[in-house]
Parts: structure tokens; sequence; C-alpha cells
């Protein structure tokens, strides 16, 4: 784990981006590796680790479905075209990144993008991480309220160290991660790591962030973001 959001170490790879197409798949561009992994549970029933089930051939350029249609996901087969799928994107500036909800402890301070919950379920254990946040002068605490941040794959949670003011951030492969959650048999959101680039279909960038969710199940209500709806209640 780092405090910046660059992986030290690794050859910048500045092909690397992701295109939202219109009513379509994303097209990845620059051998971005392709990963599946699956949230792993605790003997307590908490969501706690990843495990790395397969890895992909590399491929310069793919696509990969969001309309949740695809009969070999997580590539489009072109179901979006015969079910005419509507993935207008509806996130526009990302507003939500300018307000989040900001719970400062003793020696750390969470800043809560709520909009970007994916329901991965990092941050329930131990008390939940709003309350290990405020108990950050307790080594302990401090400790797995990181952990916590860091595990989360939407960047809905993000960590400050209040002395020295920098972020918390993972150091995460340059690599796109399909999630799978099997005790509960749900198919996440496309995690985007490293910072890659993401465009939308008029061209216009995403911010880039050191973690990410892309929708992949087609109900999202903040294209091409993933809102959490592909979990059912």
């Amino acid at each position: 784990m780092t405090e910046t959001e660059k992986k030290s170490g690794e050859p910048e790879n500045n092909s690397m981006k992701i295109t939202v197409t219109k009513n379509g798949p994303y097209i990845v561009t620059g051998c971005v590796p392709l990963i599946l992994m699956e949230i792993c549970n605790d003997d307590e029933g908490y969501c706690r680790t990843w495990r790395e089930v397969k890895r992909f051939p590399v491929q310069e350029t793919y696509a990969l479905c969001r309309c949740g249609h695809s009969q070999n996901k997580p590539f489009c087969t072109g179901m979006h075209a015969k079910i005419g799928f509507d993935g207008t994107e509806t996130a526009g500036n990302e507003p939500w990144l300018r307000h989040p909800r900001i719970i400062r402890g003793p020696d750390l301070e969470l800043l809560d993008y709520e909009n970007l919950c994916v329901h991965a379920r990092f941050c329930m254990r131990a008390g939940g991480i709003w309350n290990l946040t405020e108990q950050s002068d307790i080594p302990e605490a401090r400790e797995i309220a990181i952990e916590e941040a860091c595990n989360c794959p939407s960047g809905r949670l993000v960590m400050k160290d209040r002395e020295s003011g920098k972020t918390i951030e993972p150091d995460l492969e340059k690599s796109i991660v399909i999630i799978e959650y099997p005790p509960r048999g749900e198919h996440g959101p496309l995690w985007v790591r490293g910072g890659i680039p993401v465009l939308s279909a008029n061209g216009t960038p995403y911010k880039v962030r050191n973690r990410l969710t892309l929708c992949r199940c087609g109900k999202s209500e903040n294209w091409p973001f993933c809102d959490g709806n592909h979990v059912q209640n």
C-alpha cells in the first residue's frame, strides 16, 4: 500500500484507455490486463479479501459488454443491438465527487462518496469503517479502517491521514477486474484499477481515478458507472 496513485516500479502505458460507445460496449485499448476476481468472506461472514480466479489472454483491443445480455460475458456479442439497449450516459460532470460526506477522526479523515456505492461490503467489518475512523487513534482501528477503504473497488471510501493531509490509496496494477461475489450469487461491476482513463461516447474524459467501477449489468441509473443495481434485494 502506498499514499500515491501511481504504482511504483511499473512502466507507464499511456495507450491504455476505455471508451464508452453509444448504446454499445466498452472498447478497451492498450493491452489492458483483464482479470476475474472473487470477493471472499472471513470466518464471521464479513467481506475480507480478494481472490484472483482467472487472467484472460492479453489483447491489444477488446469490447466488454455493458448491456448485461452478452452470450459470452464479459465480452460483447452484439446483443445490445438486438435488444435495443439504451445506455445513454447520465454521469455528466460527476457532481458527487465535489461533495463527499466527511467523517473526521483523531488520526484519519474519511471521504464518503455515497453515490458510488456498489455494495462490495468491505466496509462493514469490526463495527464499520465510519466508527473505526472515529476511533483511529487506536492502532488496530486505524489499520482496519485503512484496509476497508482500500478494498472499496469504486472509490466510494477514500481515506486521508489527518497529520500529513495525504490520501491513502492502494497500490493497484493497471487492469480491469470482473467482480464476482459467490456467497450471494452476485455478478458485480467492472473494477477499473490504477488510473486508466475512461472516455465518454462523445470523447469527453471522466475524472481519472485510481479506483472506479463501470456497470456491466445494464441496470445502472448513473451510466457508465455502477450504482449497485446489480444487487437483487
